[in-house]
């Protein structure tokens, strides 16, 4: 694909693009980028987490946080004052959440751990947590599922490293760090909702992160036209059908409008 059809972008006004009037199935990627309007931070742009701090990156590190004490000291000190427990949804979750309620066979595929998809309104069932989420804990030894907001008061009332209260084990946000395995049958899921969709759009994701990354190859080779809104290049640009520069929060719910007006019309 040329270099000049990767750059296309969708236009502002107008007849929706034909892409869009084909479009009964629709699948979602999306990944931090999608939550900055809402002030949480990202990870690898210019004023991500890891971009500011390299160091921080080990605080998601499994092998890290299960050796090292001090470590999940720390962590469990971040996850105190972690933005997204006073987010709110931006008009790109808004925008995805009419469309997830909408005659359009929608399903948001996430990389984020922040429950905005859910709070905008978009139906449990119809969000694919890739990478689980922060508002539960899990022991890493008995596998007991707890809520955060009752560790945290642990955490707030003294304890450092909260064990677990059933077995004693080292406990951890219920998300997939880095040298952890997905949890089982999510990933299949996402692989089932890329290959029959007839429009993939990635949104906010460096599109680096694997297996993530690789549903766009999925969607693509099961014919489904791939849309990118990202500020930055990604690995599948060359790929896509087209590739937004725009801020998120402005093409997000242009897309959705146009793909909304083309059902109804």
């Amino acid at each position: 694909m040329s270099a000049d059809r990767s750059a296309e972008t969708t236009p502002v006004s107008g007849p929706a693009p034909e892409r869009a009037r084909r479009v009964a199935g629709l699948a979602v990627l999306t990944g931090a980028g999608i939550s900055t309007d809402s002030g949480i931070p990202d990870f690898r742009g210019p004023s991500g987490i890891w971009t500011k701090n390299p160091a921080a990156e080990k605080l998601s590190t499994y092998q890290a946080y299960m050796a090292d004490p001090e470590l999940r000291r720390r962590s469990w000190r971040n996850r105190l004052a972690h933005p997204a427990w006073t987010a709110e949804p931006n008009p790109a979750h808004l925008a995805l959440a009419r469309l997830a309620r909408s005659t359009i066979d929608t399903q948001v595929i996430t990389q984020n751990i922040d429950g905005l998809h859910q709070r905008a309104g978009t139906p449990p069932g119809r969000v694919i947590e890739l990478h689980g989420t922060m508002f539960g804990v899990v022991c890493t030894g008995c596998g007991d599922r707890t809520a955060m907001a009752d560790a945290l008061d642990r955490v707030r009332a003294g304890e450092g490293d909260p064990p677990c209260a059933r077995c004693g084990g080292i406990l951890k946000s219920a998300t997939v760090m880095f040298g952890q395995a997905l949890e089982p049958g999510v990933f299949e899921r996402a692989a089932v909702a890329a290959a029959r969709c007839d429009l993939l759009l990635a949104i906010g994701s460096t599109l680096t992160v694997e297996p993530a990354a690789s549903l766009c190859a999925i969607a693509a080779e099961a014919g489904a036209s791939l849309v990118i809104v990202n500020r930055d290049p990604t690995p599948y640009d060359a790929a896509a059908t087209a590739v937004i520069r725009e801020p998120i929060g402005e093409a997000v719910p242009r897309i959705a409008g146009q793909l909304l007006a083309a059902v109804a019309g």
